[in-house]
Order: structure tokens, then sequence, then C-alpha cells
């Protein structure tokens, strides 16, 4: 298939051509393929290569009515367990063992039609919101090459940036959805705490921190692939309520006036970029314009406190991770098998108490009942996905002995992201804006525990006022 042809195609127009024969699910990945071979090299968004297996799967496929009929996808290197491919979370301490079965969430792709191929770039275990480990090397923007994609799905983003595929896997829990998606000009939805099983071997990660979903081109997209993942699987520790509808069809449906309250202010003691804040500014007189009732108000938050507990969070949950690795393979952990700052914050986590972590999550349960208290009156948030625009490559060196995952480079870049972690509401990302020198600027909409459907609604409406998908980044 020609690459101008399947480039300009959403997951769901591709999906639409094989059931209708008119391409087939094996023409779609050899595009997909070559389309990434093409372009890897200069943005290090692939880590993984399972051309063989997905060609398998594709020559066999049969299109029996599925949205995604044989549309080549990317798994993120962390979860997305697909049998017969490796997961290492970007360490060299995780071994490139394949996994035996699929996770809920890749089988339900798989259900889907979509035909897993490969693994995506990610910084080691997922912490930091830049994709540059020590394993894989850093991924880059497709916008520029210079500054980074974001993390932790950096390589899903950049990859689908760049025309490989229309949806990737991703996974959030401090902003890895949005974050990539603001800095690569995609779309991004952190979906409802229990929206999607993290089954079966996982009941949830970091006291409910963690959810899985994708980034891609289209608002669409995203609400069909929910419809697809999302659901209980029996012994999850979190359920969300089932939507009303399916969530594709809430894409057309115009929203009611909605009450948005927004803020260009930033925790953290950080100063959001002018032109970031102009841009938010910019989407709220859009907002307005389509009818909807706009306040300027922030939620005001003990950001230092927080922070302390949300790293506490991670820091345990770090440990755990590479305990689990170290039982499985025999190793003993040491400080040579990681980057300085993963090592800092294992050994941070080792010294926390049983104690100390309960009183962590009380207090990040409390502030969750806060800013779920914040929507009383209002259906919306509107922020900036990001406080600055996509970071240079290199800003952060992880291998200093002294790197720190509390470095305020990092609060200040990641904003708000993290409290809809810590509350479990849902936040989508929408590239509406662009830098005067052309490069993405999402912004941040987060509405009430569940209420997805809100959300789509006004992206679908916002995505019709102000289009993205004519945009293309400088790598070609």
């Amino acid at each position: 298939m020609d690459f101008n042809a399947y480039h300009g195609k959403d997951g769901l127009e591709l999906g639409g051509m094989v059931r209708r024969g008119e391409v087939t699910a094996l023409e779609l990945l050899e595009t997909a393929i070559a389309r990434a071979e093409a372009v890897n090299p200069k943005i290090n968004a692939i880590v993984y290569r399972g051309y063989e297996q997905a060609r398998a799967a594709a020559r066999s496929f049969k299109p029996a009515g599925q949205p995604f009929a044989g549309v080549p996808l990317l798994l993120k290197d962390i979860t997305g367990f697909c049998a017969g491919m490796p997961t290492r979370s970007g360490s060299a301490f995780v071994p490139d063992t394949p996994a035996s079965a699929d996770s809920h969430i890749v089988a339900h792709f798989k259900r889907a039609g979509f035909i897993p191929f490969a693994k995506t770039n990610v910084p080691e275990f997922g912490l930091p919101p830049v994709t540059e480990s020590k394993l894989y090397g850093p991924a880059r923007n497709p916008w520029d090459v210079n500054r980074t994609p974001g993390g932790s799905s950096g390589g899903s983003a950049a990859a689908v940036a760049a025309g490989v595929v229309p949806v990737a896997h991703s996974s959030d829990g401090g902003g890895s959805i949005r974050i990539p998606a603001a800095c690569c000009g995609l779309v991004g939805l952190k979906p409802t705490r229990g929206r999607n099983s993290l089954g079966p071997d996982i009941g949830d990660i970091m006291s409910g921190l963690v959810t899985e979903g994708v980034v891609s081109r289209t608002v669409r997209d995203t609400a069909a692939v929910l419809d697809a993942t999302s659901g209980y699987m029996p012994g999850d520790p979190y359920a969300a309520p089932p939507p009303a509808r399916p969530f594709l069809a809430e894409v057309s449906s115009k929203p009611r006036r909605l009450r948005i309250a927004f803020t260009t202010r930033a925790p953290y003691g950080a100063v959001v970029d002018p032109e970031i804040a102009a841009a938010a500014e910019a989407t709220a007189k859009l907002c307005e314009r389509l009818g909807h009732q706009v306040t300027e108000a922030g939620f005001d938050i003990d950001a230092h406190k927080l922070g302390r507990s949300f790293l506490t969070l991670y820091g345990t949950g770090l440990v755990r991770t590479i305990d689990a690795v170290a039982k499985v393979t025999g190793r003993e952990p040491q400080p040579a098998d990681f980057e300085a700052m993963t090592w800092n914050f294992y050994d941070r986590g080792r010294k926390v108490t049983g104690g100390q972590y309960l009183t962590a999550v009380a207090h990040v349960q409390q502030v969750a009942r806060a800013f779920a208290g914040f929507f009383e009156p209002y259906d919306i948030w509107l922020t900036p996905t990001l406080g600055a625009l996509p970071l240079p490559v290199g800003l952060i060196d992880f291998n200093d002995p002294h790197a720190n995952f509390a470095d305020p480079r990092i609060a200040g870049f990641a904003l708000y992201n993290s409290t809809y972690n810590l509350s479990g509401q849902p936040a989508i990302s929408l590239p509406l804006q662009q830098s005067k020198a052309g490069l993405p600027i999402g912004m941040l909409f987060g509405a009430r525990y569940a209420e997805e459907a809100t959300l789509l609604q006004l992206a679908g409406q916002l995505e019709e006022a102000q289009p993205w998908i004519g945009r293309k980044p400088a790598v070609r």
C-alpha cells in the first residue's frame, strides 16, 4: 500500500478497507514495517521487532467485523504483554524473555482486529517524562529530533506522529499517555481508574496510579479503542461504571453547554512557558465561542507535600518491580545494573516503612477527594498539558550519581498530570495549538470520575472546530 494513502487514514478507516477487501492485513503490515525501518534510525521509537510473528498473524487474518481489522499496532515496552514478545521496561536488569500469554488489554486489541508487530522505546521502568534509557538510547521527537517525544510512552507517540501506525499502546502512571501526546501532537486519553483491566497477572500498580490506553491521531480512534478494551475482569480491585452507550458514539454527539474552569497557574513553584499560557488562553476562548461557560479557576494544593507522598508510592512501586524481577532471575540488584536515577530512587524506596507507605496512601486519597470535590461546580478543568515545550534530549543526566527523580525540571514539565492518577479521573490531551516554531502544544481537559463521555463529546467538537489531522512533523 502506498505510504501517503496509508498515513492519510486513521485506524478505523484502514480497518474498514480491510473489511471491504480493498487491502489485506499483510499489505497494511508491510507498509507499517517499511515506514518503521525508514524512520526509526531518526527517532529510535522501536526497540523490538516481532515482524515474522506479525506476518504470520496477518497472513491468516480473516476480517469478521472487527473495527480495526488487520490494522498494525505497536505495544509499549512496559505492560502490554504479548505472547512471543519480551517486555523489558527499558532496563538491562529485566531479561528479554518472551511472554507466555497476552495480557487482558493485548487480547482485547487482537479481538478488535489489531496485529501487534513491535515494542516501543521507554525510559527505565517508565519513571521520567522523557524517553532516554541507557538500554535503548533516547527516542526523538519527529517534530524536532533534538527534543524529547515525552515519556514514558515516548516511543509509541513518536512512532504514531511519524506515521508508522495510526494507534499505539500506552500506559499512564503520572502523565505517561498525555505527556507524549502533547509533545508529539497526538490525542492522549488517560481512562478512568478501572476502565481497562491490568489483568490477568496484575491487580493494580502503585495503589491505582497506573492505567493503560493508547495514543492516536484522531479522537474517534481513541474512543473506538476504549470501546474495544474497557470492561471488568473478574478479580480486578477497581471497576469503572459501564458507559451508557459506546464511547465512539459520543465523539459525534454535540456536548451540552459545559461549565469549564481553566488556569495557567503551575504547581511546584514552576512557571508555565508564555507561549503555552497564551495557547491555553486561546483554547479557553475557543470553548467560549463554542457556547461553553468558561471561568478562570485553579485547584490549590500543597504541591511539595503531595509530591513527597507521590514519590513514596512511586519509590515503593519501583522496589516491588525490581525485587519481583530479582526473585524470578535469582540476581541480586546492584547499582551497576541500573541508571543512577533508578538506583537512587530504588534505594530510597527500600527505606520506606509500611507505616510510611500507608500514610502516603492516606494523604494521596485525601487530596484525591479534594480534587474530585473541585469538579462539583464544573464539568471540565482545562489546563496546559505541559509547563514547557518538549525538552531537549539530554537535558537531564539520568546517570549522574546524584540524579534525583524529584528533579524540579520534571515536576515543572509534567504540571497537573499526576493529579488525575491520584484521583482516578479521566483526562485527555488534545493537540489544539502550536508554538511559533511549529511545535505541538497540548491542552489538557479533565472530567469527573467515569465521565469519559463528556471528554469525548467535547474533544470531538474541538477537533471539528480546530482540526489538527493535516499537520505533519518535520521527519519524513
